[in-house]
C-alpha cells in the first residue's frame, strides 16, 4: 500500500429514500465526514463534518433517521457543494496526500457531484479503498460494511453510525489497523 505519512479520511453521507426517489430529485451529498490520520503515530486529527445544502433534493423522514441530518440542520449549518469543495482545498491541501474512504461509493459519487456542478474536483489522484484493503490485510473471503469490520477488530463504534464525522474516524482506526498489519 503505498501512501503519504498523513492520510486524509472521507466518509460521506446523501439524499436518500426507502422508496423510490421522488421525481425531479437526485442522490445528492449532503455531509463530508473528513479527518486526517497520521501514520506513524496513529493520531487522528482535524475531524470535522461538513455540512451541505443539497440543491436538488430534499431530506427526507428515512434520511434522518439514518444519519441524524435533519433539513432544519442542513438549512442553518449547510454550505454549498463549492464552498465545501473550497474549503477542502484550503484547509486540507488534499491533492498532496493519499485519501481513503470505506468502498468505492464515496470516491465515485465525489466525482460524479464535481462533474455535474462543474467544479474542480479537490482529491488527489491516491486513494486507498478501506473496504478492500481490510478484506485483504485480515484474509477475508467476503467483504464486510465498516461495522462489521469494527465489529471483528473489536474496536467500538464511536459516535453515530451514518454521520460523516463519526463515521471517517471509525474509518482512520480500520485503516490503522490494516497499515500496522499489512
Amino acid at each position: 500500500m503505498h501512501h503519504t505519512k498523513n492520510i486524509i479520511i472521507v466518509d460521506l453521507e446523501a439524499t436518500c429514500w426507502n422508496e423510490p426517489i421522488p421525481n425531479g430529485q437526485v442522490n445528492e451529498i449532503i455531509e463530508i465526514g473528513i479527518c486526517v490520520l497520521n501514520t506513524e503515530t496513529s493520531e487522528i486529527t482535524q475531524n470535522e463534518g461538513i455540512l451541505i445544502k443539497p440543491e436538488r433534493s430534499e431530506i427526507s423522514e428515512f434520511c434522518t433517521e439514518l444519519t441524524t441530518i435533519t433539513q432544519e440542520l442542513i438549512d442553518t449549518e449547510g454550505i454549498s457543494f463549492v464552498e465545501a469543495c473550497t474549503k477542502l482545498r484550503v484547509e486540507y491541501n488534499p491533492k498532496q496526500y493519499t485519501w481513503a474512504s470505506y468502498g468505492q461509493y464515496d470516491l465515485n459519487m465525489l466525482k460524479r457531484q464535481c462533474k455535474l456542478r462543474n467544479v474542480e474536483y479537490p482529491m488527489g489522484q491516491e486513494h486507498i479503498n478501506v473496504k478492500t484493503t481490510f478484506t485483504e490485510v485480515k484474509g477475508l473471503r467476503k467483504k464486510v460494511g465498516m461495522n462489521g469490520a469494527l465489529n471483528i477488530l473489536k474496536i467500538p463504534l464511536e459516535g453515530t453510525h451514518h454521520r460523516g464525522v463519526d463515521d471517517a474516524k471509525n474509518i482512520a482506526k480500520i485503516l490503522d489497523w490494516c497499515i500496522k498489519n499489512e
